[in-house]
């Protein structure tokens, strides 16, 4: 049995992180305890942990990072919560006025706000294959396409000729799902080679509003794609952790809950 007092700081960290991986969420208190350190040593363990990416500091103590699961290609993705989708959709399509023009990423949450969409006098950008087919013909819509490299999977365009068509265009507001949100490691994604294609599309609008359900805040993906900061608004649905919520509001970054 691991005595736990006479742990060097290193091997005492990864007997933390065990911990935290069987039990999910420890408090400061709890972890004082376990290996009879002070709160500041606790604290000081837990930010190498939260540095290392491995747990998420909330009040009080830390929970760990989950890693987000290989996503799905679109097609099969289109059933998976859709009620959460639907509610996130139409919130956020509230949030566009007559005459703005605004872009659209790829995914099955982004495709429900395209649905949403009933102003007119509106301009589209989009790189979203299933965007662009549910856009076409519509009255009122000024719709602008990105080509580029097809992901078959996603159903939308990357790569180098989509972002040099993004440098051209700019969005009053950027409409995006993600894979990934943690509060320790920013916002990421599962496919690295669309990463630079994710980053020209934030840098192509004044406003960024993620939309993404609870499945997707909290946990950790491969490819980092920005910071928080990067990030106006987020629009999510109700089962979200609730202090996960409030530590983005206390960063100054807008949470609509549908």
């Amino acid at each position: 049995m691991t005595t736990f007092d006479t742990l060097s700081s290193y091997e005492r960290q990864r007997e933390l992180a065990r911990l935290l991986e069987r039990t999910g969420r420890l408090s400061v208190a709890q972890i004082c305890e376990q290996f009879s350190i002070s709160e500041a040593t606790a604290r000081r363990d837990l930010d190498v942990l939260s540095e290392q990416g491995l747990i998420q500091r909330v009040h009080g103590g830390a929970v760990l990072v989950r890693q987000a699961a290989p996503e799905e290609p679109i097609l099969r993705r289109s059933y998976e919560r859709e009620r959460e989708k639907e509610r996130i959709g139409r919130a956020t399509a509230a949030l566009i006025r007559d005459g703005e023009t605004v872009f659209l990423g790829s995914g099955t949450t982004v495709l429900q706000v395209a649905q949403n969409l009933t102003m007119r006098n509106i301009t589209v950008i989009t790189n979203s294959l299933p965007v662009i087919n549910l856009m076409s013909g519509k009255e009122a819509i000024t719709l602008i396409a990105l080509g580029g490299m097809l992901r078959d999977s996603e159903l939308s365009f990357i790569g180098h000729i989509t972002e040099q068509a993004l440098s051209e265009v700019r969005a009053d507001k950027v409409i995006i799902g993600i894979r990934a949100i943690s509060l320790e490691q920013g916002l990421t994604n599962d496919y690295l080679p669309e990463t630079l294609t994710d980053r020209a599309i934030l840098n192509a609008g004044r406003e960024t509003i993620i939309v993404a359900d609870h499945t997707k805040c909290g946990v950790v993906s491969t490819a980092f794609v920005a910071s928080l900061r990067a990030m106006h608004t987020l629009v999510t649905d109700d089962e979200t952790d609730t202090e996960f919520i409030e530590s983005l509001r206390t960063q100054d970054i807008e949470v609509i809950v549908a």
